[in-house]
């Protein structure tokens, strides 16, 4: 500000001295090298001349070390860096005052600062500014339960270092980067568990070093570790705390910073952050002359960005708050799921920075070269599907009395022509009654029976696609009419009754449905029995039962509609017995040789609902019940959820069941492409990825992936020989234009 104009008087109040400073280093992005070179290039020319560069990431976990490159980065010294500034302010006239605390607006007047015209809290996550008008800029604070210590050491790490150290005790991690030609910065994080179990949580700075210095000992290669901040001396652990706020500015106060947004120290350095918030604020400032019109410039910029990457930042975090879960991967993959955590870098991604890295990890993963993830192979009992790819269920709402018929022979027989290795009915369900409309396909009668064979020996007969059968019964959801005119909604006319765990409906416009009786419950189990039989009988590969989506299994599950007070209701093991008693009987009479797979909603997105943990013991029940796979997917439990939506947004969830429950999973949800499917995959977040949507829009996606990365092995129909010849042409073409290249 000063300098686009001199005239403009800039006093910085700092409660520290001019050469005091916390924590160590600070590491740029090029984004934020860009901006500071726009607005300031002077800063940035003395900047650059400190810095530390380096290109690799090493991790270190279990005796082994994984080194990715490419990864540029840039790290200075945090006392040099305040040199810098403060040396540029002096020189542009800015009145710079040290050993001042502001505690609010009051003490400005003592200050001889009352007229302000603007007021910059720039008082990181403890902000007392904004604590002072907390009722005005409504902050949203999480103090996460993860312990970390920030410590410094004279040992230069050569590369963006991660070591994991296990102990009987737990888990312990640092993060770990050179900043300048001598010293390094020294993270140590571990989950709450381990801290407590160690001891931790005991001692004061000087035994907490000892002891990191004798667990990370063979890294720091006789170099001690150094703690600077005397005043947390007997308390030096710290809790990342995750700050938002609805409003970044009230009157003539405004916000940067850590006070007003935090990101994971994982991910970016809050410091990088506050540079951005500045040069955003003074641009927006000088391009408009009226203050509340500027403030709302500049929010409307920085909240967007910082939403975004506090997101990302979110992923990052909760991967090291739940290193346990991890630990036990390959190291391969272990490594390679830590670089692709914030989901901000992904598989191809990692070709570009580091091509032999990444042609590493698919050898490790496929156990030949030159295989992407998704098309390799998986077996799940005597099923072996040539890739990952699935096609998820999707309702089509054609059925006729819940026969399956043309649409449904077309719709699925172009989907296993189009080169996926498993592909999934709709739900089909075990009764009339049991039909979410009156367009939804069953498995109730014989002729549904033929049916659905005619489908089954058309995709046997015509790929080598396997097929999976999806059960379910849709309880209190049903009786509404088709999606497109009234999703959810009840019938105009000929409703059929229907039933759940309790007499709650599922909206206020939805049917009272009755409570079920033991009687009910039995006769609905045999229907799923009954149904499972029909579809041997048809031939299917494998088996759904869908236990999600708030439909009748679903809504015993969730506490959201299951409000009983017998042995099916209350805790979640009462909860889940129904379900599972349906689940055994199913897989009584499924062929051994024939794997079973659950649908579960892993969340209700809502307070009071299924929550995380809850699925993973879900998923664990299922799996001691005989379940050879989890399909993860969440929530329409309950029309007042409100799920936070993005790309891959219920693939965490399957990670979490995958790595704590130990079972194999299916990803679903907002997966469009095949970098994704490749991740997730390489990351070992899933073992089979489904989409729906983009399945629907192209039936042949697994056969355009294919050609697109490459890989020309994958599987099609010798009809399209010459349409695979051509696309693989143009292709490449398209890719020597671009100056690129394939696998």
């Amino acid at each position: 500000m000063k300098k686009a104009d001199s005239r403009h008087e800039v006093v910085v109040l700092e409660r520290n001295g001019p050469d005091d400073t916390f924590g160590w280093g600070v590491v740029f992005s090029n984004q934020t090298l860009e901006s500071l070179r726009a607005a300031d290039p002077e800063s940035l020319a003395a900047i650059e001349s400190s810095f530390a560069h380096w290109d690799d990431i090493d991790v270190h976990v279990r005796g082994r070390t994984i080194t990715s490159g490419g990864h540029g980065f840039a790290g200075i010294a945090r006392r040099r860096l305040l040199e810098i500034l403060r040396d540029r302010a002096t020189a542009l006239g800015v009145d710079l005052r040290f050993h001042t605390e502001v505690r609010d607006d009051a003490h400005l007047a003592v200050l001889g600062l009352a007229d302000a015209d603007l007021v910059v809290a720039a008082d990181g996550v403890n902000s007392l500014m904004r604590r002072r008008y907390a009722a005005d800029f409504q902050p949203d604070i999480d103090v996460r339960p993860a312990r970390f210590i920030w410590l410094g050491t004279s040992r230069r790490f050569d590369a963006f270092t991660f070591i994991f150290v296990e102990t009987e005790c737990g888990v312990f991690q640092a993060h770990a980067y050179r900043f300048d030609d001598s010293l390094s910065a020294f993270i140590v994080e571990c989950d709450e568990q381990s801290w407590r179990a160690e001891g931790l949580d005991q001692m004061d700075a000087a035994g907490t070093v000892a002891w990191c210095e004798q667990a990370f000992g063979p890294w720091l290669n006789g170099h001690k570790l150094l703690f600077n901040a005397d005043h947390m001396r007997e308390h030096p652990w710290l809790q990342f705390a995750r700050v938002s706020n609805k409003h970044w500015f009230h009157r003539n106060v405004v916000l940067i910073g850590d006070a007003a947004h935090t990101a994971h120290f994982s991910i970016g350095s809050g410091t990088k952050l506050a540079l951005e918030d500045a040069i955003s604020l003074a641009r927006a400032l000088q391009g408009e002359p009226d203050r509340s019109r500027a403030l709302r410039r500049y929010q409307d910029e920085r909240q967007v960005e910082a939403l975004r990457l506090q997101n990302a930042a979110r992923n990052s975090m909760e991967w090291f708050e739940n290193v346990r879960r991890y630990i036990r991967l390959d190291p391969e993959q272990l490594a390679y799921s830590l670089l692709t955590r914030s989901q901000r870098v992904s598989h191809e991604n990692l070709r570009l920075r580091d091509g032999r890295y990444l042609e590493g990890v698919e050898r490790w993963f496929a156990g030949k070269p030159g295989i992407p993830p998704m098309f390799t192979p998986y077996t799940v009992r005597g099923m072996t599907v040539v890739n990952r790819v699935v096609v998820a269920p999707m309702d089509q709402y054609a059925a006729v009395d819940g026969l399956p018929g043309d649409f449904h022979l077309v719709h699925l027989g172009a989907r296993a022509l189009g080169g996926a290795g498993l592909v999934f009915t709709e739900m089909t369900c075990v009764s009339a009654e049991g039909r979410i409309t009156p367009g939804c396909a069953g498995m109730y009668t014989e002729a549904h029976r033929d049916g659905w064979k005619r489908i089954a020996d058309f995709v046997h007969a015509s790929s080598p696609a396997k097929l999976c059968l999806q059960l379910g019964h849709a309880g209190r959801k049903a009786s509404t009419k088709l999606m497109w005119e009234g999703m959810d909604q009840p019938l105009d006319a000929g409703n059929w009754p229907v039933m759940a765990p309790s007499p709650l409906p599922y909206g206020p416009t939805n049917q009272v449905p009755r409570e079920m009786t033991r009687a009910d419950m039995d006769r609905v189990t045999s229907e799923f029995v009954s149904a499972a039989k029909m579809g041997e009988l048809a031939g299917f590969d494998m088996l759904e039962v869908h236990a999600a989506h708030g439909y009748l299994l679903s809504s015993f599950i969730t506490p959201v509609s299951n409000r009983r007070t017998d042995e099916y209701g209350g805790s979640l093991a009462n909860r889940v017995r129904w379900p599972l008693e349906v689940f055994a009987a199913m897989r009584a009479i499924w062929p051994a040789a024939k794997p079973m797979s659950v649908r579960i909603s892993a969340t209700d997105w809502i307070d009071g609902g299924i929550t995380g943990a809850d699925a993973v013991e879900i998923a664990r029940a299922f799996k001691n019940a005989g379940a050879d796979l989890i399909h993860v997917s969440t929530g329409q439990t309950t029309p007042d959820a409100k799920p936070v939506y993005g790309r891959m947004f219920q693939t965490p969830y399957s990670d979490r069941i995958r790595q704590e429950a130990g079972v194999p999973t299916i990803a679903v949800g907002n997966i469009t492409e095949a970098d994704q499917l490749n991740a997730i995959l390489a990351a070992g977040r899933a073992d089979l990825v489904a989409l729906g949507r983009p399945h629907l829009a192209d039936p042949a996606w697994t056969l355009h992936a294919a050609a697109e990365q490459g890989y020309e092995s994958q599987w099609w129909p010798v009809q399209y020989a010459d349409g695979k010849k051509q696309l693989e042409r143009l292709l490449k073409r398209e890719q020597e234009m671009r100056g690129t290249s394939t696998i």
